[in-house]
Protein backbone atom coordinates (compact mmCIF):
# COMPACT_ATOMS: atom_id res chain seq x y z
CA UNK A 1 0.00 0.00 0.00
CA UNK A 2 1.46 3.24 -1.07
CA UNK A 3 2.16 5.60 1.95
CA UNK A 4 0.33 8.74 2.23
CA UNK A 5 2.51 11.27 1.53
CA UNK A 6 2.66 9.57 -1.98
CA UNK A 7 -1.11 9.09 -2.24
CA UNK A 8 -1.14 12.74 -1.16
CA UNK A 9 1.18 13.96 -4.16
CA UNK A 10 -0.44 11.97 -6.38
CA UNK A 11 -3.87 13.72 -5.31
CA UNK A 12 -2.83 17.47 -5.72
CA UNK A 13 -0.62 16.52 -9.00
CA UNK A 14 -4.13 15.84 -10.46
CA UNK A 15 -5.77 18.73 -9.15
CA UNK A 16 -2.86 21.07 -10.86
CA UNK A 17 -3.08 19.13 -14.04
CA UNK A 18 -7.07 18.91 -13.94
CA UNK A 19 -7.49 22.87 -12.80
CA UNK A 20 -5.01 24.28 -16.01
CA UNK A 21 -6.49 22.22 -18.01
CA UNK A 22 -9.98 23.48 -17.58
CA UNK A 23 -8.44 26.97 -17.14
CA UNK A 24 -7.30 26.53 -20.99
CA UNK A 25 -10.13 24.92 -22.05
CA UNK A 26 -12.28 28.56 -20.38
CA UNK A 27 -9.56 31.04 -21.91
CA UNK A 28 -10.36 28.72 -25.49
CA UNK A 29 -13.92 28.97 -25.48
CA UNK A 30 -14.54 32.70 -23.67
CA UNK A 31 -11.86 34.69 -24.08
CA UNK A 32 -11.69 34.79 -20.68
CA UNK A 33 -14.73 37.13 -20.15
CA UNK A 34 -15.85 38.58 -16.76
CA UNK A 35 -19.06 38.32 -17.53
CA UNK A 36 -21.21 36.60 -14.63
CA UNK A 37 -22.25 33.56 -17.32
CA UNK A 38 -18.81 32.57 -17.77
CA UNK A 39 -17.29 33.19 -14.71
CA UNK A 40 -20.28 30.41 -13.17
CA UNK A 41 -19.42 28.20 -16.39
CA UNK A 42 -15.46 28.45 -15.03
CA UNK A 43 -17.00 27.64 -11.24
CA UNK A 44 -18.60 24.94 -12.98
CA UNK A 45 -15.60 23.23 -14.43
CA UNK A 46 -13.32 24.18 -11.85
CA UNK A 47 -15.53 22.84 -8.67
CA UNK A 48 -15.84 19.49 -10.93
CA UNK A 49 -12.07 19.47 -12.14
CA UNK A 50 -9.92 20.43 -8.97
CA UNK A 51 -12.19 18.90 -5.98
CA UNK A 52 -14.24 15.63 -7.65
CA UNK A 53 -12.36 14.47 -10.49
CA UNK A 54 -8.76 14.18 -8.96
CA UNK A 55 -10.64 12.63 -5.73
CA UNK A 56 -12.34 9.63 -8.07
CA UNK A 57 -9.44 8.94 -9.43
CA UNK A 58 -7.01 8.56 -6.92
CA UNK A 59 -10.28 6.32 -5.19
CA UNK A 60 -10.23 4.55 -8.63
CA UNK A 61 -6.43 3.98 -8.01
CA UNK A 62 -6.10 3.32 -4.55
CA UNK A 63 -9.13 0.53 -4.12
CA UNK A 64 -7.81 -2.87 -4.83
CA UNK A 65 -10.93 -3.84 -6.51
CA UNK A 66 -11.40 -0.30 -8.25
CA UNK A 67 -14.44 0.87 -6.57
CA UNK A 68 -13.88 4.11 -6.08
CA UNK A 69 -17.32 5.06 -4.81
CA UNK A 70 -16.92 2.45 -2.32
CA UNK A 71 -13.58 3.57 -1.07
CA UNK A 72 -15.30 6.95 -1.11
CA UNK A 73 -17.74 6.00 1.36
CA UNK A 74 -20.52 6.69 -1.34
CA UNK A 75 -22.04 3.20 -1.66
CA UNK A 76 -22.49 2.95 2.18
CA UNK A 77 -25.87 4.97 4.05
CA UNK A 78 -27.07 5.20 7.65
CA UNK A 79 -30.16 4.96 9.71
CA UNK A 80 -32.53 7.41 8.19
CA UNK A 81 -32.33 9.33 11.61
CA UNK A 82 -29.22 9.88 11.48
CA UNK A 83 -29.69 11.83 8.30
CA UNK A 84 -32.47 14.38 10.13
CA UNK A 85 -30.62 14.71 12.71
CA UNK A 86 -27.34 15.91 11.13
CA UNK A 87 -30.14 18.46 9.39
CA UNK A 88 -31.61 19.93 12.45
CA UNK A 89 -28.06 20.25 13.86
CA UNK A 90 -26.82 22.12 10.71
CA UNK A 91 -29.87 24.24 10.67
CA UNK A 92 -29.13 25.01 14.97
CA UNK A 93 -25.78 26.02 14.15
CA UNK A 94 -26.27 28.67 11.96
CA UNK A 95 -26.50 31.53 14.47
CA UNK A 96 -23.49 30.04 16.08
CA UNK A 97 -21.57 30.52 12.96
CA UNK A 98 -22.87 33.74 12.68
CA UNK A 99 -21.21 34.60 15.69
CA UNK A 100 -18.01 33.30 15.59
CA UNK A 101 -17.94 35.11 12.11
CA UNK A 102 -18.24 38.28 13.92
CA UNK A 103 -15.67 37.12 16.42
CA UNK A 104 -13.75 36.38 13.88
CA UNK A 105 -13.62 39.41 11.82
CA UNK A 106 -12.88 41.44 14.98
CA UNK A 107 -9.27 40.09 14.62
CA UNK A 108 -6.61 42.16 13.80
CA UNK A 109 -3.29 41.56 12.80
CA UNK A 110 -0.03 43.69 14.76
CA UNK A 111 0.69 46.86 13.10
CA UNK A 112 4.18 45.33 11.79
CA UNK A 113 1.75 43.15 9.63
CA UNK A 114 -1.07 45.45 8.48
CA UNK A 115 0.25 44.94 4.53
CA UNK A 116 -1.20 41.70 5.47
CA UNK A 117 -4.08 42.31 6.81
CA UNK A 118 -4.64 44.79 3.85
CA UNK A 119 -4.42 41.96 1.47
CA UNK A 120 -6.88 39.88 3.57
CA UNK A 121 -9.63 42.37 3.68
CA UNK A 122 -9.33 42.95 -0.13
CA UNK A 123 -9.71 39.31 -0.86
CA UNK A 124 -13.25 39.06 1.66
CA UNK A 125 -14.36 42.28 -0.17
CA UNK A 126 -13.52 40.44 -3.70
CA UNK A 127 -15.14 37.14 -3.02
CA UNK A 128 -17.91 38.67 -1.04
CA UNK A 129 -17.83 40.86 -4.25
CA UNK A 130 -18.31 37.97 -6.82
CA UNK A 131 -20.74 35.78 -4.59
CA UNK A 132 -23.08 38.53 -4.62
CA UNK A 133 -23.12 38.62 -8.04
CA UNK A 134 -23.16 34.90 -8.67
CA UNK A 135 -26.28 35.02 -6.13
CA UNK A 136 -28.22 37.28 -8.49
CA UNK A 137 -31.47 35.50 -9.33
CA UNK A 138 -35.06 37.13 -10.45
CA UNK A 139 -37.15 34.02 -10.65
CA UNK A 140 -37.45 30.63 -9.18
CA UNK A 141 -35.75 28.77 -12.11
CA UNK A 142 -32.59 31.02 -11.13
CA UNK A 143 -32.75 30.26 -7.54
CA UNK A 144 -32.54 26.21 -8.17
CA UNK A 145 -29.80 26.88 -10.62
CA UNK A 146 -27.49 28.53 -7.93
CA UNK A 147 -28.67 26.18 -5.42
CA UNK A 148 -27.18 23.62 -7.73
CA UNK A 149 -24.03 25.63 -8.86
CA UNK A 150 -23.36 26.66 -5.29
CA UNK A 151 -25.17 24.25 -3.20
CA UNK A 152 -25.37 20.97 -4.56
CA UNK A 153 -22.19 20.61 -6.17
CA UNK A 154 -19.64 22.07 -4.12
CA UNK A 155 -21.29 19.93 -1.10
CA UNK A 156 -20.75 16.90 -2.80
CA UNK A 157 -17.21 17.70 -4.70
CA UNK A 158 -15.86 19.73 -1.00
CA UNK A 159 -16.79 16.40 0.91
CA UNK A 160 -15.90 13.75 -1.63
CA UNK A 161 -11.95 15.83 -1.68
CA UNK A 162 -11.50 16.73 1.62
CA UNK A 163 -13.59 14.39 4.00
CA UNK A 164 -13.53 11.46 1.50
CA UNK A 165 -9.83 11.44 -0.02
CA UNK A 166 -7.67 13.92 2.02
CA UNK A 167 -8.88 12.90 5.80
CA UNK A 168 -8.99 9.16 4.59
CA UNK A 169 -5.81 9.37 3.38
CA UNK A 170 -4.56 11.14 6.67
CA UNK A 171 -6.02 8.86 8.99
CA UNK A 172 -3.70 5.95 7.71
CA UNK A 173 -1.08 5.62 10.40
CA UNK A 174 0.31 4.28 13.34
CA UNK A 175 0.21 8.13 15.58
CA UNK A 176 -2.06 7.97 18.80
CA UNK A 177 -5.06 9.50 17.42
CA UNK A 178 -4.64 9.24 14.49
CA UNK A 179 -8.36 10.02 13.30
CA UNK A 180 -8.39 13.29 15.45
CA UNK A 181 -5.09 14.25 14.01
CA UNK A 182 -6.32 13.68 10.24
CA UNK A 183 -10.38 15.34 11.19
CA UNK A 184 -8.45 18.28 12.32
CA UNK A 185 -5.49 18.96 9.96
CA UNK A 186 -8.02 18.45 7.02
CA UNK A 187 -10.57 20.70 8.67
CA UNK A 188 -7.86 23.59 8.75
CA UNK A 189 -6.82 22.62 5.03
CA UNK A 190 -10.62 22.95 4.24
CA UNK A 191 -10.71 26.42 5.67
CA UNK A 192 -8.08 27.42 4.20
CA UNK A 193 -8.17 26.75 0.68
CA UNK A 194 -11.17 29.10 1.10
CA UNK A 195 -8.65 32.30 1.07
CA UNK A 196 -11.23 33.80 3.46
CA UNK A 197 -9.42 34.97 6.66
CA UNK A 198 -12.28 36.56 8.04
CA UNK A 199 -14.35 33.49 8.45
CA UNK A 200 -11.24 30.85 8.96
CA UNK A 201 -12.76 29.78 12.35
CA UNK A 202 -16.20 28.99 11.61
CA UNK A 203 -15.12 27.15 8.44
CA UNK A 204 -12.44 25.22 10.08
CA UNK A 205 -14.69 24.56 12.94
CA UNK A 206 -17.69 22.89 10.05
CA UNK A 207 -14.71 21.15 9.08
CA UNK A 208 -13.81 19.09 11.60
CA UNK A 209 -17.49 18.55 12.68
CA UNK A 210 -17.87 17.14 8.83
CA UNK A 211 -15.40 14.83 10.04
CA UNK A 212 -16.25 13.53 13.00
CA UNK A 213 -19.77 13.27 11.84
CA UNK A 214 -18.07 11.06 8.48
CA UNK A 215 -16.08 8.77 11.02
CA UNK A 216 -19.24 8.43 13.15
CA UNK A 217 -21.46 7.02 10.32
CA UNK A 218 -19.56 5.70 8.29
CA UNK A 219 -21.22 6.79 4.75
CA UNK A 220 -20.07 10.31 3.45
CA UNK A 221 -23.80 11.09 2.74
CA UNK A 222 -24.20 12.52 5.94
CA UNK A 223 -21.56 15.30 6.06
CA UNK A 224 -22.50 16.08 1.84
CA UNK A 225 -26.16 16.76 3.42
CA UNK A 226 -24.91 18.73 6.06
CA UNK A 227 -22.92 20.73 3.38
CA UNK A 228 -25.41 21.32 1.24
CA UNK A 229 -27.94 22.71 3.60
CA UNK A 230 -25.30 24.80 5.19
CA UNK A 231 -25.21 26.11 1.50
CA UNK A 232 -28.09 26.15 0.25
CA UNK A 233 -29.76 28.29 3.47
CA UNK A 234 -27.19 30.96 2.67
CA UNK A 235 -28.44 30.84 -1.33
CA UNK A 236 -32.37 30.88 -0.71
CA UNK A 237 -32.23 33.54 2.18
CA UNK A 238 -30.36 35.57 -0.40
CA UNK A 239 -32.82 35.03 -2.47
CA UNK A 240 -35.58 35.89 0.07
CA UNK A 241 -33.89 39.01 0.89
CA UNK A 242 -34.77 39.96 -2.95
CA UNK A 243 -32.07 42.35 -2.85
CA UNK A 244 -32.77 44.32 0.68
CA UNK A 245 -29.65 44.85 2.41
CA UNK A 246 -31.54 45.11 5.63
CA UNK A 247 -32.70 41.58 4.94
CA UNK A 248 -29.54 40.04 3.79
CA UNK A 249 -27.53 41.86 7.07
CA UNK A 250 -30.30 40.00 9.70
CA UNK A 251 -29.98 36.95 7.45
CA UNK A 252 -25.95 37.05 8.00
CA UNK A 253 -25.60 38.78 11.38
CA UNK A 254 -28.28 36.41 13.14
CA UNK A 255 -26.60 35.47 16.69
CA UNK A 256 -24.44 37.94 16.43
CA UNK A 257 -24.47 41.67 17.53
CA UNK A 258 -27.23 42.21 20.00
CA UNK A 259 -28.33 39.34 18.89
CA UNK A 260 -25.17 37.27 20.83
CA UNK A 261 -26.97 35.04 22.93
CA UNK A 262 -28.95 33.28 20.44
CA UNK A 263 -25.55 32.74 18.69
CA UNK A 264 -24.22 31.18 22.64
CA UNK A 265 -27.18 28.89 22.73
CA UNK A 266 -27.02 27.97 19.09
CA UNK A 267 -23.40 26.56 20.31
CA UNK A 268 -24.75 25.13 23.57
CA UNK A 269 -27.79 22.75 21.38
CA UNK A 270 -25.23 22.02 18.84
CA UNK A 271 -22.42 20.56 20.69
CA UNK A 272 -25.27 18.70 22.70
CA UNK A 273 -26.52 17.94 19.26
CA UNK A 274 -23.60 16.47 18.09
CA UNK A 275 -23.26 14.53 21.47
CA UNK A 276 -26.73 12.52 21.18
CA UNK A 277 -25.38 11.79 17.52
CA UNK A 278 -22.23 10.32 18.52
CA UNK A 279 -24.10 8.46 21.30
CA UNK A 280 -26.99 7.47 18.37
CA UNK A 281 -24.69 5.80 16.19
CA UNK A 282 -22.05 4.06 18.32
CA UNK A 283 -25.38 2.74 19.95
CA UNK A 284 -26.27 1.20 16.32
Amino acid sequence: MQKPLIRILYWLGFMALFTALVMILWMALSGGSQTTESLKWLQFMQTIATFLLPSVIGAWLWSEDHKPFTWLRLTKTTHWSHYLIAVLIMLCAVPGINLLADLNSRVSLPESLDFIEQIFKQQEEAATALTERFLQADSVWGLLLNIGLMALLPALAEEVSFRGTLQQILTQGKLKGQIHIAIWCTAFIFSAIHLQFYGFIPRMLLGAMFGYIFVWTGTLWVPVLMHFTNNGLAVTAYYLAGGSEESKNIADTFGAGDTWWIGVISIVITSLGLLIFYRRTHTR
